[in-house]
């Protein structure tokens, strides 16, 4: 892509501002490929992500930083907490940590494939593949139901300072949704209008919706603190299943975890909408560095680049 065309950021960086992964600010790109490691030799995992240092760039490569690996490396990260589980009757939700985790950015699904094949050989001396996943974008940024995602996203500088902390470095909460279609088109496209709370034809915010609408469920100015999160979700596909990958990046957690916790029901028993014909197949939280010049800043690690 020439630079003419690349896509402008939400909002752009100034010379006095610490440094960034851009690509978290960046829309959605045409194709995507998530992959996550395990750590398997943590005397050679410096080393390797060094390596990945030089690789991840911020825009193309988004990198994030496990828990387990941080604490293994004796640096454990403000902030950067287990995934909660929640084994709720009908909003089951699990957690399954990863070492290591990166959103490949690009147009070409080929190309995504040859670079996470060099990613996965630059990474082996220390660590081990366990899921790779491609995502795309569907139409303007819907969901596989049909219905916009990400909506209610904040913009400009309150979607930066929802994303990224004052060092550049931001926290993201990732999960792989699977949908059951075949439930989703038996119901109504009213009832599937009101478990949105928004309407198919016009995107509109269904005011009188039930309460357990998602809409209603994660409206982000109804917490207190308000519960801001900047989504880059994207649609998943293999085989004849798919599902959203969901991506939420904050300056914190909390708002993430307020967000699940009603979702869930946690508070007031009431649950989402969305667990009628969907549910996650996965949970972990990352922490994604933020750069220094080309490279990954990874001096909270310990790890100095050369």
């Amino acid at each position: 892509m020439s630079k003419s065309k690349s896509p402008r950021a939400i909002c752009p960086k100034s010379g006095s501002d610490p440094d960034f992964q851009r690509g978290i600010l960046l829309p959605i790109p045409a194709a995507a490929r998530y992959l996550t490691f395990s750590l398997r030799a943590r005397r050679r995992a410096r080393g390797a992500l060094r390596a990945l240092s030089g690789l991840a760039d911020g825009e193309r490569i988004v990198a994030g930083i496990g828990r387990s690996l941080a604490r293994a490396l004796g640096a454990p990260l403000e902030g950067l907490r287990r995934f909660p589980r929640y084994a709720r009757r009908g909003s089951e939700v699990p957690s399954t940590p990863r070492a290591l985790w990166l959103w490949l950015r690009g147009e070409d699904d080929g190309e995504l494939f040859n670079r996470s094949r060099a990613i996965e050989a630059a990474l082996a001396p220390a660590f081990r593949l366990r899921e790779a996943v491609n995502a795309f974008r569907h139409g303007s940024g819907r969901d596989l139901t049909g219905y916009e995602d990400g909506t209610e996203n904040p913009k400009g500088a309150k979607a930066r300072r929802a994303a990224l902390a004052p060092d550049g470095a931001s926290l993201v909460a990732v999960q792989q949704w699977l949908h059951a279609f075949e439930r989703f088109e038996a119901m109504s496209p009213r009832r599937r209008d009101l478990s949105i709370g928004r309407r198919l034809s016009s995107n509109a915010e269904i005011g009188d919706a039930p309460v357990s609408a998602h809409v209603k469920r994660t409206e982000q100015e109804s917490f207190d603190p308000p519960a801001f999160v900047l989504r880059r979700s994207m649609p998943w596909a293999e085989g004849m299943r798919g599902g959203l990958m969901f991506v939420a990046f904050g300056a914190s957690l909390d708002p993430f975890e307020a967000q699940l916790r009603r979702m869930v029901g946690a508070e007031d028993g009431v649950v989402d909408a969305l667990f009628r014909f969907t549910r996650p197949l996965t949970g972990a939280y990352f922490w994604c560095p933020p750069m220094r010049g080309r490279r990954l800043d990874l001096s909270a690690l310990g790890i100095k680049s050369r």
